[in-house]
């Protein structure tokens, strides 16, 4: 009995050294992720603002979306520039243009999506207490749209800006290729086309296959900047800021950065 009882208190043992040394395993692992991660956003930003400095720099803007290399500290990171026109402005988009968007990018059928984009119209056209229009102040809002769920906002976060205040059109040479299948009636081969000329760096790309009664090649100064960095275990940290390329008169500052945020990208994602 004395023995059996022995080896059970062994075995107890075993069991919690065991417990114990995957905790500190794990709680070790997740404490290098979280140093990474620290060490990768401020890689971003720095990247981010020495892209925007160039830019800053330019006496126009390009009014096109373009990916720039950049090597800090060693760490080699690519950074995407992309006019705001490029995605779709939930604020002045046309009912059409919204109708497109819910029906090719969210999945719905055609005349669901025509309702749901009467629906934005309407809540975007709501008077406030001094009679103007209530906009939209984030992409998160088209939430409080009756009808649009997680589900649907997750499928149209990437394709839709409240940050610009312009025409309701889309430049087809900044917008990512989700913008441009919509742009094209859902005609996903067209828009990898003119991503791939776009990419290649040609000029006089072939756009006619676009709806051209939503497309503008305005020149904007409103960005989203992305910097894409790796980590160790083979994932991406994205660091996205969304920026007015603007002077500020009153403290000189070359530009203002109104949104941020960051997200990891699994292993094989790739930046559009």
């Amino acid at each position: 009995m004395v023995l059996i009882a022995v080896l059970w208190m062994v075995a107890a043992l075993s069991i919690i050294v065991t417990g114990l040394t995957r905790s500190v395993r794990e709680e070790s692992r997740m404490m290098s992720r979280a140093r990474q991660s620290v060490e990768a956003l401020g890689l971003g930003d720095a990247a981010i603002q020495m892209v925007l400095q160039g830019m800053s720099s330019r006496p126009v803007q390009k009014g096109r979306m373009e990916e720039v290399a950049i090597a800090y500290r060693g760490v080699p990171i690519s950074v995407q520039v992309m006019p705001l026109n490029g995605l779709i402005d939930i604020n002045a988009a046309a009912m059409p243009l919204l109708t497109r968007l819910y029906s090719v990018a969210g999945g719905l059928p055609a005349e669901a999506a025509e309702v749901l984009a009467q629906a934005t119209v309407t809540a975007r056209e709501r008077k406030d207490s001094r009679g103007s229009a209530v906009r939209f102040e984030a992409g998160e809002d088209l939430l409080q749209v009756p009808g649009v769920d997680y589900g649907l906002y997750a499928r149209l976060s990437g394709l839709i800006t409240a940050d610009l205040r312009g025409s309701g059109k889309v430049n087809p040479m900044a917008a990512p290729s989700e913008v441009l299948t919509v742009l094209a009636g859902g005609d996903a081969a067209v828009a990898m086309r003119i991503a791939a000329d776009r990419h290649a760096g040609l000029e006089g790309i072939d756009t006619t296959a676009l709806d051209a009664s939503v497309i503008d090649s305005a020149i904007v100064r409103r960005f989203r900047v992305q910097a894409r960095v790796p980590l160790l275990d083979g994932t991406w940290l994205r660091v996205s800021r969304t920026v007015d390329l603007t002077p500020r008169a009153r403290n000189g500052v070359p530009w203002h950065t109104f949104s941020s945020s960051h997200s990891f990208e699994p292993v094989g994602h790739k930046n559009n």
